[in-house]
């Protein structure tokens, strides 16, 4: 049988595994993490992402666990109230829509809990090298071990181990948007209750949202900025840069900076798009945000890296081995959605895209080929 490295545990790695044992291959999953990561933002699934939850037996259980907003408000520097909104939300979008938004970690989970017990995890380690000769991929952990695979699919993110190796390093193919943002978890200081506020003033600002029955906030912060240079592992250096860029913001915001600074769970990174001539190389494909991310702010990530394992699985198993024919196929069908969804990122800076280039974008693609 076919066995498949996949580098990367968190949505789109495990969701291949998943569709790729169902197809008889034989996948492993490495993640540098010690364990399932996690925080992080809610994400959205919609449109072809949703049919694949619903084809993996996963929707109802989706739907159980999606954020329950009744609306939002927008506030001045000062905290005021100067817009609210009870039909949708800049993170989720019409709030009567078929659209589910969740926390990210939440998804991770599920997918984890769906295939340990027939999918090899190995957690705490990381490739190292990848050497491929004519009848597979010898991979090196950082571990010490090697070990051989007949395909590598890289599913590690915006910051892609894998396409490092491969393909270069990242300066080639990231495509900055102006923006970074951190994204941290803290209690309910504000007592919101299923309502989310958005503070934007001077080109820095920031979203807060409460979860898990209102017990808890996600807090996502950021600023404007051109691109510059800092290490994306070192976590301290990341706070002092909110803090540099978002000091000056009022209302909450000490308390805010405060809670950032405890935060168990403190994500930053610039928003950024990846963009590629080709995601594969011989044995080598990328998937998700390692080969085509379109940015959180798009809106699309989660739900363009669903997309693409389920496609990407279905092309192998198509394919019955042929690995260049099949990762010819996955992009022949993936290109045109990829394009779609990135362009909600860039069709309206400083905003959400426009909610009929939304509806278009998230059902340009058929999981039946």
């Amino acid at each position: 049988m076919t066995t498949v490295l996949i580098s990367g545990a968190g949505v789109a790695g495990p969701v291949l595994a998943y569709w790729l044992r169902r197809h008889g291959f034989v996948p492993t999953v490495v993640e540098r993490a010690p364990a399932v990561r996690t925080g992080g933002q809610a994400i959205d699934i919609r449109g072809a992402a949703l049919g694949v939850v619903e084809r993996m037996g996963l929707l109802e259980e989706v739907r159980r666990n999606r954020t329950r907003m009744r609306g939002m408000s927008v506030l001045d520097g000062d905290g005021n109230e100067i817009m609210r909104d009870t039909e949708a939300t800049y993170s989720g979008g019409r709030l009567d829509n078929d659209d589910v938004e969740l926390l990210r970690e939440d998804l991770v989970r599920m997918v984890h809990e769906l295939t340990r017990d027939d999918v090899e995890y190995v957690f705490g380690d990381s490739i190292a090298t990848l050497r491929e000769h004519g009848h597979g991929v010898l991979a090196g952990f950082d571990g010490g071990a090697t070990r051989e695979f007949d395909l590598v699919v890289g599913a590690d993110g915006l910051h892609s181990n894998v396409r490092r190796l491969v393909f270069g390093e990242e300066e080639r193919f990231l495509h900055h948007l102006g923006t970074h943002l951190a994204i941290f978890s803290t209690d309910n200081f504000l007592g919101l209750e299923d309502w989310q506020v958005w503070l934007n003033e001077g080109g820095a600002g920031y979203g807060i949202y409460p979860v898990r029955d209102n017990t808890e906030l996600r807090v996502t912060i950021g600023f404007g900025a051109e691109p510059f240079a800092y290490d994306h592992r070192d976590v301290e250096r990341h706070r002092q840069l909110v803090e540099e860029h978002c000091s000056g913001l009022r209302w909450e915001t000490p308390r805010l900076l405060k809670a950032m600074r405890e935060a168990p769970d403190f994500y930053f990174d610039s928003m950024a798009q990846v963009r590629m001539d080709r995601w594969s190389s011989g044995r080598v494909v990328l998937l998700g945000d390692a080969g085509y991310c379109p940015s959180p702010m798009s809106g699309q990530g989660s739900s363009l890296s669903l997309a693409g394992a389920y496609v990407l699985a279905d092309e192998l198993g198509r394919a019955r081995g042929d690995h260049r024919a099949a990762f010819a196929g996955y992009e022949e069908r993936m290109r045109p959605f990829v394009a779609l969804n990135q362009a909600l990122a860039t069709e309206n800076p400083g905003g959400p895209a426009p909610e009929e280039s939304v509806e278009r974008a998230k059902n340009a693609i058929s999981l039946d080929a």
